[in-house]
């Protein structure tokens, strides 16, 4: 648990922005925090003392270096709408009882989901969605707080119910309210676009004070701001026994889901958009510390509140200084200074909060993801819709439906492509997307870009099915993106490997992360790596399949009209990844890599024993007498040629008398690697020598027998340096 830790590293230079913001958020919260307390069904005045006590504990444990808490709409509406539900009148002393209980529940909801970690809700939900539920949210607000420009009471409901709301508003309509909040209205917009540091709120604030004062506007219908009595909250707590606890603790819950939801949605949105991490589960508990701080006062639930944190986010504040100043000056506000809130037109200070909505729509991201995504643009859309149509609670059921969707379409649908080479480069170039990438004769080379499980490897097997021509001799996988495979993709790989053996095409999986071979392993195909067809890279599944040199124009599938074209250009080809080839036994068998190494070096001594020809066989390579692995590694066959000098006992009686032509015929072939490395890739000399170096510890732990009487042999001399 971390306590104030926005002020962490805190610098001095931010203090004036933080403390000019938190004035601001105050004299803002005013008129905000009054109306949405008379939504929930309490007296005005409770709005504004949910603006002291909750918002300086929410600062007490919140890690948002931005974000303000206090009375919003979302929780209001809903504490209303229950209280209307149960036949409870606004204002009454039932609905003083039940208001804060639904607040203390919401708050003892808010502990629990703290405990349960509940904020990983948050990582299910997509940018486009985040952004959507946002917008939508604000676009509600914007309409609740548009008849207040016309001198009417705010809506409430969705978008359905404020649009009517509105209609009515309109009918009795009074031209002076909505002369000034329009003007307000348009000089805080010019203003923000042209001075955009300018303090244009404050202003407006004071002029309309002003325009109170001398042409008193009270008299010819704008509402002003109801007068409050001076002095601090006095502290309550809800009496229980007043209420039906389950109605109480039900639209507890229901409250706490959108608090949680909209907060972290919205904290998420304005951190990432700022650049500073979150922590999330800490934020609930921000949230619990607020509400059962607003149930202690008498007030509604409380929420994270998107207008104010705009503002703040316009003004520069930079820490949960800005809460704190906001809490002190509203607690000085109620103690000295109610008189003028009596003052305030609520025209303009509605104005002031629809600019601030007006800058959370996500409009920029509408439109970019319009631009380069129209599936992510329809999600936005949905979001916001959903909030509009249907209110915060089905919104967030609706956004966190709408980013599985959005993962499972993506997974089901993965970005995959044919490959081929780009002559006189390195690599392999997607064929639909690169003029002069050709695919290899008689190969197929496909890429898949996502985790094979049962939804998207149906999509995967036909992609092969359709690839797959009469003179196709090799189809290999680029499995670069695949991270995980699940039972039924396990099945099904084995089933297409199975089918392209029985039709004579050599079939592999390639490029993939060591990782992947474990799993394979798990799922009970593990002899697909055994039986060859699992190899590090694409370059080592073409040698296997004894296509040497890809790169050659010859091995290409150039169309006639284009090979004069391409044999003009200058060529060189660099096959960088050769390199990752070089020592695969340790990448494909994981922790089985000992056991498989020395099956291979048995397998070799099989081999010999039926054919004892030792000369030919090392001189070859023992690559070529191997069950499976066709070709192997230089670092791989090194190591194969060192434990079969451990194994000399095991070889045929006639070549063991020999020791020493065996042994020189293995240095011999292991002089040949190392000329082989020089002239291919002298880079990794170095390396192959450290390699050697760690084998020999390697070996004297595993089998230190063999190593013992090694070195006694070659101390007799009957092994040459």
């Amino acid at each position: 648990m971390k306590l104030f830790s926005t002020l962490k590293n805190y610098k001095i230079e931010y203090l004036p922005k933080d403390i000019f913001s938190g004035i601001m958020i105050a004299a803002v919260s005013i008129p905000i925090a009054m109306g949405y307390a008379q939504i929930a069904g309490i007296p005005a005045v409770y709005g504004l003392y949910g603006s002291v006590i909750p918002i300086l504990f929410f600062a007490l444990f919140s890690t948002s270096k931005q974000f303000i808490f206090g009375v919003d709409a979302a929780p209001a509406a809903i504490v209303g709408a229950a209280l209307a539900t149960l036949g409870i009148t606004a204002e009454s002393g039932k609905a003083m009882q039940y208001v804060p209980a639904i607040a203390l529940f919401a708050g003892v909801w808010l502990l629990i989901f703290y405990f349960l970690h509940a904020d990983k809700i948050v990582d299910f939900i997509s940018t486009p969605v985040m952004g959507g539920f946002i917008s939508g949210i604000a676009v509600t607000i914007i309409f609740m707080q548009i008849p207040k420009l016309m001198g009417s009471s705010a809506g409430s409901g969705e978008i359905i119910e404020l649009i009517k709301h509105m209609i009515e508003a309109i009918k009795t309509w009074n031209a002076l309210s909505f002369f000034l909040g329009i003007m307000a209205l348009l000089l805080i917009r010019i203003f923000k676009k042209c001075f955009p540091k300018f303090p244009m709120a404050i202003v407006i604030m004071a002029l309309g004070v002003l325009v109170t004062t001398m042409f008193h506007v009270q008299d010819h219908g704008v509402i002003l701001l109801q007068s409050v009595d001076t002095g601090l909250p006095k502290f309550f707590f809800p009496n229980l026994f007043q209420v039906d606890l389950t109605q109480a603790a039900g639209r507890g819950l229901m409250v706490a889901v959108v608090i949680m939801a909209e907060t972290l949605l919205a904290e998420n949105s304005f951190a990432f958009r700022n650049g500073y991490n979150l922590d999330d589960r800490q934020e609930i508990l921000a949230c619990a510390a607020g509400n059962l701080a607003a149930a202690v006062v008498g007030c509604c639930p409380v929420n994270g509140s998107i207008s104010r944190t705009s503002l703040n986010e316009q003004y520069g504040g930079k820490s949960q200084v800005v809460s704190i100043t906001a809490g002190i000056v509203m607690a000085v506000i109620l103690l000295f200074f109610t008189g003028f809130i009596g003052y305030l037109p609520v025209p303009i200070l509605t104005a002031i909060v629809i600019s601030a909505l007006m800058d959370v729509v996500e409009v920029h991201l509408a439109i970019r993801l319009w631009k380069v995504s129209r599936n992510e643009f329809y999600i936005f859309m949905a979001a916001g819709i959903g909030v509009l149509f249907l209110g915060t609670i089905y919104g967030v059921i609706i956004g966190i439906l709408l980013s599985f969707i959005a993962v499972i379409l993506k997974a089901t649908n993965p970005p995959r492509a044919f490959l081929g080479i780009i002559p006189g480069k390195e690599n392999y170039y997607d064929i639909t997307k690169n003029r002069y990438a050709y695919p290899i004769r008689h190969v197929v080379i496909y890429r898949f870009s996502e985790n094979l499980f049962f939804a998207n490897i149906k999509i995967f097997q036909e992609d092969l099915e359709k690839s797959i021509k009469a003179d196709t001799k090799v189809v290999i996988v680029d499995a670069g993106a695949i991270n995980s495979i699940d039972i039924t993709a396990a099945d099904r790989l084995e089933s297409i490997a199975i089918h392209m053996k029985k039709r004579g095409i050599h079939f592999y999986i390639t490029e993939h992360a060591h990782t992947l071979n474990d799993q394979m392993r798990k799922l009970g195909i593990g002899h697909l790596i055994k039986e060859g067809m699992v190899r590090r890279t694409i370059l080592a599944a073409l040698h296997d399949a004894e296509i040497l040199n890809p790169y050659d124009l010859n091995a290409l599938e150039i169309p006639k009209e284009e090979e004069s074209k391409v044999r003009r250009r200058n060529m060189t080809f660099l096959p960088a990844e050769e390199e990752n080839t070089l020592e695969e036994f340790a990448w494909a068998f994981g922790d089985n890599a000992v056991r498989e190494m020395e099956d291979a070096v048995h397998h070799v001594i099989k081999r010999i024993h039926q054919m004892p020809d030792i000369e030919r066989i090392l001189e070859t390579g023992p690559e070529e007498h191997l069950k499976n692995w066709h070709t192997l590694g230089t670092f791989d066959e090194d190591e194969i040629l060192r434990r079969l000098e451990l194994h000399m006992e095991d070889m045929p009686q006639e070549i063991t008398k020999n020791q020493r032509l065996v042994i020189e015929l293995i240095e011999k072939r292991r002089r040949k690697l190392k000329e082989r490395i020089l002239k291919e890739h002298p880079e990794v000399l170095e390396r192959l020598e450290e390699n050697r170096k760690r084998l020999e510890e390697r070996l004297e732990k595993q089998n230190p027998e063999a190593v013992q009487k090694w070195k006694e042999w070659k101390n007799k001399g009957d092994i040459p340096d």
